[in-house]
């Protein structure tokens, strides 16, 4: 029985005089979508990480035994799976002869070949984070956070995100924002990249420009050992990577190490976001210059109401970015949606002279913060 029908006629409903049943049962639907969404969401990413999307690349009709011969797996599961991507859309069925095909208009959202438009994986996130919800419900009623130490594939997760939204653009869009800045790169300078998950920006800077010294600090020590072991299978001889946490930076870091500081992704979830933009201040030379991509919202909830993808980024904050800083001693607990306000505010209250923000046309996602002493 729908809402409608349980209340019939506007202001039906006690204790809400306002209330409408039209907008009642909108609603419903819109909600019955948002259930239908997330579950796809979750097939989604398993198609990805099972490579079914790639195997149904060519647009040719299949079988879903031979889509299981091609991808190497269970039939079964491939033909359950191929039900839910049918019953939501992105999948098309010849009922005549039972087989399947992805229409190249959704191959171009959801292979591994659409890259950098590979929408399947963002859809990781989601059994990721659900992963830890009694995690996050425990700290609803307790308080404090969840390490990072709980999260099995996010740095995985994000060093794909970031091999999508970070490396295509670094050269032609991002470090251009910082006028000379390729040349002083080419010529060799100390570069610094803090909060740096597995590397990977780091290490494409670092194969660009060999003439640089590059160094890499990230709490995790997992993420620091895979960028480690993917640097010696590169051989990259001038870029390194240490475990550290970057709560007590303003105080360790050394005065005018670095002529080039960057941050991907990385101050909101900090346990002292602060500390840490303080030692970035400290860190640099006198003609140094720090670049920090975060999260392009607003510090004001009303205004990120029309955000394109404001739900995904609030909830990721809320059971990841958010969650580890207030996991750690102390910790402030920004989240990603901190916004450009508080940003300024941050970095200036750190001593950067001046802070210019840029948007960049093709990413929705992000701001570039070119910050200089």
């Amino acid at each position: 029985m729908s809402v409608a029908e349980i209340y019939p006629a506007d202001g039906a409903s006690p204790g809400d005089e306002a209330f409408s049943p039209a907008r009642a049962e909108a609603f419903e639907e819109r909600f019955v979508g948002m259930l239908n969404g997330g579950a796809a969401c979750l097939m989604v990413s398993v198609g990805h990480r099972t490579g079914l999307f790639d195997a149904l690349e060519d647009g040719a009709w299949v079988s879903s035994e031979a889509l299981a011969g091609r991808a190497e797996l269970n039939e079964r599961y491939v033909r359950e799976w191929l039900g839910a991507m049918v019953a939501s859309g992105i999948v098309e069925v010849d009922a005549e002869t039972t087989t399947f095909r992805l229409p190249s208009e959704h191959a171009a959202c959801l292979t591994r070949a659409a890259t950098p438009n590979n929408f399947a994986v963002f859809a990781q996130y989601i059994p990721e984070l659900g992963s830890i919800e009694s995690d996050i419900v425990r700290c609803f009623e307790q308080g404090g956070g969840v390490p990072y130490e709980r999260f099995g594939r996010f740095h995985e997760i994000m060093a794909e995100d970031s091999g999508q939204s970070v490396l295509p653009a670094l050269e032609e869009h991002i470090l251009p924002l910082v006028p000379g800045l390729q040349d002083r790169l080419a010529a060799g300078i100390r570069v610094a990249d803090l909060g740096c998950g597995r590397g990977r920006a780091l290490m494409e800077m670092a194969a660009r420009y060999p003439a640089s010294q590059f160094t890499g600090i990230d709490l995790s020590a997992e993420a620091v050992a895979w960028a480690t072991s993917e640097t010696e299978a590169r051989g990259l001889t001038n870029v390194r990577f240490e475990v550290r946490d970057l709560a007590t930076f303003d105080r360790e870091a050394e005065p005018a190490a670095y002529d080039f500081v960057t941050t991907f992704d990385a101050v909101h979830d900090q346990g002292n976001p602060r500390a840490m933009v303080r030692g970035i201040r400290r860190s640099l030379a006198a003609d140094g210059v720090y670049l920090a991509q975060d999260i392009n919202g607003s510090s004001h909830v009303h205004e990120n109401s029309d955000h394109p993808i404001g739900t995904l980024l609030y909830t990721i904050s809320c059971m990841h970015c958010m969650t580890v800083s207030l996991a750690q001693e102390g910790g402030e607990g920004l989240g990603a949606m901190w916004g450009r306000q508080k940003a300024v505010e941050i970095f200036t209250a750190a001593g950067f002279a001046t802070v210019e923000v840029n948007e960049l046309s093709h990413d929705v996602q992000n701001c570039y913060y070119v910050c200089r002493p």
